[in-house]
This record gives structure tokens, sequence and C-alpha cells, in this order.
């Protein structure tokens, strides 16, 4: 390994340079110098502790964790890469698992093959959305649980087909979002507040019905509060989840009853 810029770092991490700079400044990530001219340099040490950075990122703990983990007296740099190593390897297994479901219901889908509904859900996380209920029911009482059984009620009937076209339109809006951030898009702009509306129907489809101003609101501040939702956010963009939140708050207050 050599020296690199800044820029060169971004290029081979995938993150942007202002996201870099932010590093920098919490002191999560500094650069081995920093020349005359103020440009950021980085070294062998530098680009292996941004590795560390973006598996504990992916295990979804906040920059802040992150930084005590890697500054802590006793952490262990091969452990660490042998436990993402062990992790990794059970996400490649259910992935797997991913594409063969995928494979099984493009067949039944196309004339190859009859629909299997207990394979048709195989490879997906039960034990996560069980623990996302919890966490909702605790954080916002058991009054929740209705919301909960409605959105089950609602998509009781849709197909492999259905469920992904629902999630390919999240991930399209949240990453139109994150361009619309780095674009510097204020919330209130027409194009943010059109993705708004995107996101609003999208919420209604799984929903008892369309939410109101304060249930939509009151959505932000779950997807601030929640810990995995907040990784999503923040690992497709710095500052996206505060930014989201914003746009989602703003649309409520403009266009919701």
């Amino acid at each position: 390994m050599g020296i690199y810029t800044v820029g060169e770092v971004a290029r081979l991490s995938g993150l942007s340079i202002r996201a870099l700079r932010h590093y920098d400044e919490i002191g999560l990530l500094k650069p081995m110098t920093v020349g005359e001219n103020g440009y950021r340099y980085y070294g062998a040490d530098e680009l292996l502790r941004l590795q560390q950075i973006l598996f504990h990122r992916e295990l979804g703990l906040p920059l802040d964790e992150i930084r005590q983990v890697l500054d802590a007296p006793d952490f262990d740099r091969v452990a660490a890469l042998k436990t993402h190593r062990v992790r990794l390897a059970a996400e490649a297994r259910r992935y797997r698992e991913l594409v063969k479901t995928l494979d099984t219901t493009l067949a039944a889908l196309e004339g190859d093959g009859k629909m299997n509904e207990k394979a048709m859900y195989k490879g997906f996380d039960p034990k996560k959305q069980a623990e996302y209920e919890a966490w909702v029911i605790e954080r916002y009482g058991p009054g929740v649980q209705w919301s909960i059984d409605a959105v089950k009620t609602a998509q009781k009937d849709w197909k492999q087909a259905d469920f992904d076209r629902f999630q390919a339109e999240f991930a399209d809006i949240e990453s139109n979002m994150a361009t619309s951030l780095g674009d510097g898009a204020p919330v209130e702009s027409e194009h943010v507040q059109a993705l708004m509306r995107r996101l609003h129907a999208w919420v209604a489809r799984s929903w008892a019905r369309p939410p109101n101003r304060v249930a939509f609101a009151n959505l932000a501040d779950l997807y601030d509060q929640n810990p995995d939702f907040r990784a999503r956010y923040e690992a497709k963009a710095e500052g996206l989840t505060e930014y989201l939140g914003a746009a989602m708050k703003h649309f409520a207050e403009a266009e919701l009853e």
C-alpha cells in the first residue's frame, strides 16, 4: 500500500469525500498526515482502520461506538477480522437460500413449477422481524399492536412479486433521497417533497389506512430512533436519517390533515 489522497480513498472505499472529512472531524479516521496545502493523506494503517469502520457500520453500530471500539486498548484487529468473517459466512449462507427462494418463485411464475408457500419465504429472517415488533411495542406501548396486525392483514395475500415491487419502490425512494442530500436540496424543495408523496403512498399500501399528519411524523421519529433503520440510512449517506425525518415532517405539516 502506498500513500493516498482523500479523493483516492473515497474512490477505493465508496465513501464520499464529505464522509471522510466528517470521520476526521469526529476522530474516527484521522489521516496519516496533512500537507502544507491542506490535503489529507492516508497510509496502510488508515486504510485498514477504514476497513474496520465499514465492517462495524455493516453491523449497525453508530459512528461514536465504532470509534470507542477501535480505540479501546484491547482492540485486536486480527480477532475482529475473524469475527467479521464468521458473520459474513453466515450471511452468505442466508443469501444463498434467498437466491434459491427467488429461483423457485421465478420458476413457478414462469410456469416451470408449482408455487410452494413454505419455500416462498425461506431465507427471510423472522427473528429480526419479531425483534423489530417487540422494539415498537416496548417504545410506543401495546396500543400499536393493532397497526402491526393491520400490516400483516394487508400483506397476507401478497405474492413474492408484490413484496419485490414493494421493496424496490422503497429502495428507489431511499436512493433518490440520498442523492438529494448529496446535492444539497432543501427538504422543502418540490423534488424532495415529491419523494415524500411517493413515500406516503408506499406506507399507505401496507397500513390499514393512509397515515395522517401525526402518524407520518411519528413514523419519521421511529426511523430516527430505531437502530436498524438509522444504521440503514447512515450506511447510504451520512446525515440521511435526519434529512429524511425533516422532509417527512415538512410534508406532514404541509399536505396532511
